[in-house]
């Protein structure tokens, strides 16, 4: 059976994943996953396209949401953490996410002042508000918080696999799987395991996962966070991106890796958990 390998959930968009064994899928995605955002003083979002020191910052968030605290990577550059309550009932404030404009809830001069320290340049941090209402568009929309797009961004390890092959026809070193950025990492144990399969998860229409099931919103188009080592938060490269031009080229433009999917029905998530497929498709390109 194909079965869930990792599950990684990124509380602060552009920033660290925190793999854990467990999580609950709420409607908007795995529970506080790109729930804050860093963002210029003029409000728009910072991205590890610009600013690839976000890499470093390792955000831990309390169960509940209450509780923030931001570090660094073994604190190599001595800024020590800063830790927060977090407030959802700060005046809301602009910001600008691809362009679009939503709300977002200051958290304050002491994590701004850190977060400028860490990155080099004036920054502040925003929640998500409890009344966001953003609808992500694709074969199946659905909620999403400040993720790039859909909610949920499921990989295979297969996928991965076949690249890093092609690569060291390159003589490129291999990539690990942080480099994509996946919510969901999915692995088939057998060959005729659905998962087994390179972009099979590119036809999966609708999944189930434990009680949660996602449904299909769209491909994930890769763009220049990809050349970025998210150990050191350096941009390097071209690869993957001059590889999977050559095979993985999307028709509309840019090039494709991984699929988004939006949550139908919310539930609990686990490593281990057996992923089916209920409904296939064709392939987009």
């Amino acid at each position: 059976m194909a079965r869930v390998t990792d599950l990684i959930c990124y509380p602060l968009k552009g920033c660290a994943g925190t793999s854990v064994s467990d999580a609950v899928l709420t409607p908007a995605g795995l529970a506080h996953d790109r729930g804050f955002m860093v963002i210029s003083e003029d409000g728009v979002f910072r991205t590890q396209r610009r600013d690839p020191r976000l890499a470093l910052i390792r955000p831990a968030v309390s169960a509940d949401g209450s509780r923030l605290t931001l570090g660094t990577a073994d604190d190599a550059d001595g800024h020590g953490a800063v830790r927060l309550d977090v407030t959802t009932s700060a005046p809301r404030r602009d910001v600008d996410l691809f362009g679009d404009t939503y709300q977002g809830i200051d958290q304050g001069d002491d994590v701004a002042a850190w977060l400028s320290e860490v990155l080099g340049t004036r920054s502040r941090l925003v929640r998500v508000p409890p009344e966001h209402d953003r609808i992500a568009d694709g074969l199946v929309p659905g909620p999403s918080g400040y993720a790039d797009s859909s909610a949920v961004h499921l990989l295979s390890v297969a996928s991965l696999d076949l690249l890093n092959r092609r690569m060291a026809e390159r003589g490129a070193p291999p990539l690990p799987m942080n480099r994509f950025r996946p919510n969901i990492v999915v692995d088939g144990h057998e060959d005729d395991d659905w998962a087994a399969v390179p972009h099979a998860e590119d036809r999966a229409r609708r999944l189930t996962i434990g009680g949660a099931e996602l449904g299909y919103a769209k491909l994930a188009v890769r763009c220049a966070v990809t050349l970025v080592t998210q150990e050191a938060g350096v941009r390097r490269g071209p690869e993957p991106l001059r590889t999977l031009a050559g095979y993985r080229r999307a028709v509309s433009g840019g090039v494709v890796f991984g699929a988004k999917f939006s949550v139908i029905t919310p539930g609990k998530l686990s490593a281990g958990d057996e992923v089916a497929v209920t409904e296939w498709g064709d392939a987009e390109r």
